[in-house]
């Protein structure tokens, strides 16, 4: 055997070793059946493809989770991962990315998030449509006996604990829950929800999801 070919296969093999070694770091990997892998490297290497690198998501189908409450958010993956949360989004995507998460990654992709700055929004819609859905959401709708969103979602909606934030958030992702909340029973933590929901109309919803996409929180 000559050097040349000595050592071509000898790198060969080095980078072969190195391959296996960087798919079994921790650090750096993509697999959420081990529970070593830490939640930061989830967020970042997993979790990222829909909702971004710091929870700012492009795409309106899916949330952005940027600032969310802690609680909130936990809370939302123990349902996926339990599959009590049964919306299309839920199954199609979260059961099975949440199904191995243990609670310490839940936790801390929970503080990650949490932790992350929200990305102002552009404004959708009209001026009256927003500043009707700031009516509702500071005023709610005596008549309807339906209080302000700020009660639970806070005065600037950043969120309350188990409420979550709903400042900056896709308006088209809020229209599907808020429609969602009104004809299903696929979140059945959301009893206070339906009952609101129930009593808007759809001229209601898309206000208020286009106020709220135009709500920058601290």
């Amino acid at each position: 055997m000559n050097r040349s070919y000595f050592g071509l296969a000898m790198a060969s093999a080095l980078a072969g070793l190195a391959l296996v070694a960087g798919c079994a770091n921790p650090d750096r990997s993509r697999d959420l059946n081990n529970p070593q892998v830490a939640a930061i490297t989830i967020a970042q290497q997993v979790c990222s493809n829909c909702h971004g690198l710091t929870g700012n998501a492009v795409s309106p189908n899916f949330p952005n989770l940027a600032a969310q409450t802690s609680v909130y958010l936990a809370a939302q993956l123990k349902a996926f991962k339990s599959h009590d949360r049964q919306d299309p989004a839920g199954f199609e995507y979260m059961w099975g990315l949440s199904r191995s998460l243990t609670d310490a990654q839940i936790a801390g992709l929970a503080d990650y998030y949490a932790a992350q700055k929200a990305s102002a929004q552009p404004v959708k819609g009209p001026a009256v449509r927003v500043a009707a859905g700031a009516t509702l959401f500071q005023s709610g709708m005596p008549a309807k006996n339906v209080l302000p969103c700020s009660t639970c979602h806070g005065d600037l909606a950043q969120g309350n604990a188990a409420f979550p934030r709903l400042a900056g958030q896709h308006a088209d992702y809020l229209t599907k829950q808020l429609i969602g909340f009104q004809r299903t029973n696929d979140r059945p933590e959301g009893a206070i929800m339906q009952t609101i929901a129930h009593e808007l109309s759809a001229d209601d919803i898309a206000n208020v999801a286009a106020y709220l996409q135009s709500v920058q929180a601290p």
